[in-house]
């Protein structure tokens, strides 16, 4: 049998098809656009991820039989606000996790309801992204539309929907919403109630590899597949690519050193660091997980190259990082060219190179880059450390991995070896995966992670250079604090 995987990204869905043994067979990606209505807003039509859908699905079957195909599940970029009216219609364009309408929202709820409030109905507190904010915006600056919202859903359901009709969400993607309480994994009444929401307008809530149901008539038709086709519920990206990863059960991590960058430790058991420096979200496994989110890791590698350098040369850059300066570099480097989300959940952060003399080279503020990047991914590390979790190795995935000098900084910085998983396809694969569990293959989604998992290649950590980076975090760990105050001046003043 055969299993299409989704990945709903900002800028594409990408569609797998895999076999029973986990072998990708096809990829098709389509793109669409995304929509900046007002400097530091972004808003995507759902109709164009239906669309891409229609398009994409019969292209990725091209060749094979359609007849085969068991089951669907589907990964999706978080936290965006979809809202339907009483036919199901779509009210108004989607506002996405990469939005920045929200401040206001964002410190009514955490200074005003309160960070420790905010944390023990739902785990976790206000981040410009989630989905709470943005509709307390829309009650506030779209009352007509809000009063109309008959569903809300985050923008992986509204496939879901639009193949079976069934309005349904899953734990993991719903953790992000800041209306769950993922502790007891239910809607929160009293977040519902903050909102001006009734919990009829929430979708069903399930487990990421349950079924939701089979395809409709129409979209069987629509899709070229039979109608008796398995939906799974799906989970949010991040989740999705930790299946794929095989970072399920106790302790395991997985890091992401994508555009943004991201720590994944799976947890048996519900956890909340006492600063909610970490998101405490449900996993697509049946348990739960801690994710810190960077929003700039490999963005300011392209960032300084391109924009500052003007230099597509990537590899040509790190190769001109001699061996002997790693872990000895003077320059540092803060990477928040947008803010900050984990640990320090701080919007008016900016990014800092720091150090640089006469002698200082282009190489030396390349490698703090680098390092810089690594230092951000170990400040969520540590605060996972500080719970008693034992993060003694990681899987390494994201654009940022296939960089040898990178990996090897990373390694070291946190001192583990890292593992590069040989069939890398982020949230697709993963939801491909919860699709066949969905079917009953494979056992459960946890076994089907660890059975799938092939590792390529690891990247293992120096006693020598690892202690050496362990000074230089020392220094590095100093930057923020003393930079946070004229952060926050400079933010007061000037418009960004």
């Amino acid at each position: 049998m055969l299993y299409i995987g989704i990945d709903l990204g900002t800028s594409a869905c990408k569609f797998l098809l895999v076999d029973e043994a986990g072998q990708v067979q096809n990829t098709v990606t389509k793109e669409y656009p995304l929509s900046f209505p007002h400097p530091g807003w972004s808003e995507q039509d759902p109709t164009l991820w239906w669309q891409a859908c229609l398009d994409g699905v019969p292209e990725l079957l091209s060749g094979f039989d359609a007849g085969q195909v068991a089951g669907i599940g589907v990964g999706g970029q978080m936290h965006g606000l979809v809202a339907l009216d009483a036919a199901d219609r779509v009210l108004r364009p989607a506002i996405l996790w990469n939005d920045g309408r929200t401040a206001a929202e964002v410190e009514y709820l955490n200074d005003t309801i309160g960070r420790d409030k905010l944390s023990a109905w739902t785990g976790n507190i206000a981040f410009a992204g989630f989905t709470a904010p943005k509709l307390l915006w829309m009650r506030k600056n779209e009352p007509q539309l809000f009063a109309q919202i008959a569903k809300i859903m985050l923008p992986k359901d509204y496939l879901v929907y639009r193949m079976t009709g069934v309005h349904a969400t899953d734990y993991s993607d719903a953790s992000g919403m800041l209306l769950l309480d993922v502790a007891h994994k239910r809607w929160s009444i009293e977040m519902l109630a903050l909102c001006g929401l009734r919990e009829d307008q929430m979708p069903a809530l399930f487990e990421s590899y349950a079924p939701v149901g089979t395809l409709s008539t129409a979209a069987a038709a629509a899709l070229s597949l039979p109608g008796n086709v398995v939906v799974c519920a799906g989970a949010g990206d991040n989740a999705a690519a930790a299946i794929g990863t095989g970072t399920v059960g106790e302790g395991r991590c997985n890091i992401s050193l994508g555009t943004s960058g991201t720590v994944f430790i799976s947890s048996e058991q519900f956890r909340v660091d006492p600063n909610n420096a970490l998101h405490a979200f449900a996993h697509a496994d049946g348990g739960f997980h801690l994710m810190g989110c960077m929003l700039s890791a490999a963005s300011c590698n392209k960032w300084w190259m391109e924009d500052i350098l003007h230099d597509g040369d990537y590899a040509a850059a790190q190769e001109a990082i001699a061996p002997e300066k790693l872990g000895c570099n003077h320059v540092f480097y803060l990477p928040y060219l947008m803010g900050e989300r984990s640990p320090i959940n701080d919007t008016n952060a900016r990014a800092v190179f720091l150090g640089m003399t006469m002698d200082t080279t282009r190489a030396d503020m390349t490698q703090a880059m680098l390092e810089g990047v690594a230092f951000a991914l170990r400040d969520s590390v540590e605060v996972a450390r500080s719970l008693g979790l034992d993060i003694s190795r990681s899987t390494l995935c994201g654009g940022g991995s296939r960089s040898p000098l990178w990996r090897t900084i990373l390694a070291n910085v946190l001192g583990i070896p890292l593992d590069l998983p040989a069939t890398e396809q982020g949230p697709g694969y993963g939801a491909a995966l919860l699709a066949m569990v969905a079917c009953g293959r494979g056992g459960s989604a946890a076994q089907i992670a660890r059975d799938m998992l092939h590792i390529r290649e690891t990247v293992q950590s120096d006693p020598a250079l690892t202690a050496l980076y362990d000074a230089r975090y020392a220094e590095y760990k100093q930057i923020y604090p003393a930079c946070r105050p004229l952060f926050a001046s400079l933010a007061g003043h000037v418009h960004v």
